[in-house]
């Protein structure tokens, strides 16, 4: 999953990248307004944390923008503005979500993970598709109640793909929800994921549409 993190303090910034790095998220951050509205209009993004008081243009000004856009990425406010007529103008602005700073990490993560799963259409936390599981808060995989272990890397790629069954994904989307602005990519890095998620999966589980891209077959 690709996040984009719009916060102009370092120390929080650096932290949250940090933290959701360590949880296999790609986090591209940006330290103002016009920054982040550039990197909406050349990226797409699973979910956007919004900091509201920003150099250049507001996380308000943005969030009116993007939903004008018809922009539907979902939107998690993080701001230290506690009142209450603020929460009521970022929600009705447009975002998803609301969590005042200081917050804890593990709190914002899981705000995180249900906001995506909203997004997805999705009613419980673990991914069920067959006889294979996915759980996007402990990073575990089963397959027929056999753990299966990927590394960070493979588990993103299977989350991507395991999103929507029978939906085929470009090797450029993957490597967009794979890897951030500062991050290298081989030129066959996405191959080599995908063979490593076959060796330990079967190769029924990801399937290749010749000239498209890579897919998890929809369930009979």
């Amino acid at each position: 999953m690709r996040l984009l993190l719009v916060e102009d303090d370092a120390m929080v910034g650096a932290g949250i990248r940090t933290g959701l790095g360590q949880q296999g998220y790609t986090v591209d951050w940006v330290r103002d307004g016009a920054a982040a509205e550039l990197a909406m209009q050349t990226t797409a993004y699973d979910a956007v944390l919004l900091d509201i008081g920003l150099p250049r243009k507001t996380g308000l000004e943005l969030l009116a923008l993007w939903r004008k856009q018809k922009n539907a990425v979902p939107v998690l406010i993080i701001t230290a503005r506690d009142a209450v007529s603020d929460r009521i103008r970022g929600l009705d602005a447009g975002a998803d979500d609301y969590l005042v700073k200081p917050f804890d990490l593990d709190e914002l993560a899981a705000r995180l993970r249900a906001l995506l799963r909203r997004n997805s259409g999705r009613a419980t936390p673990v991914i069920e598709h067959g006889a294979l599981t996915l759980d996007p808060a402990t990073h575990e995989v089963t397959l027929g109640g056999a753990p299966i272990k990927l590394s960070a890397r493979e588990f993103a790629l299977l989350h991507s793909l395991l999103e929507k069954p029978g939906v085929p994904l470009s090797r450029a989307q993957l490597e967009d929800r794979l890897y951030g602005w500062e991050q290298e990519i081989g030129s066959n890095a996405v191959e080599v994921h995908i063979h490593s998620l076959r060796r330990k999966l079967g190769n029924e589980w990801v399937r290749n549409v010749r000239g498209v891209g890579y897919l998890v077959p929809r369930q009979p």
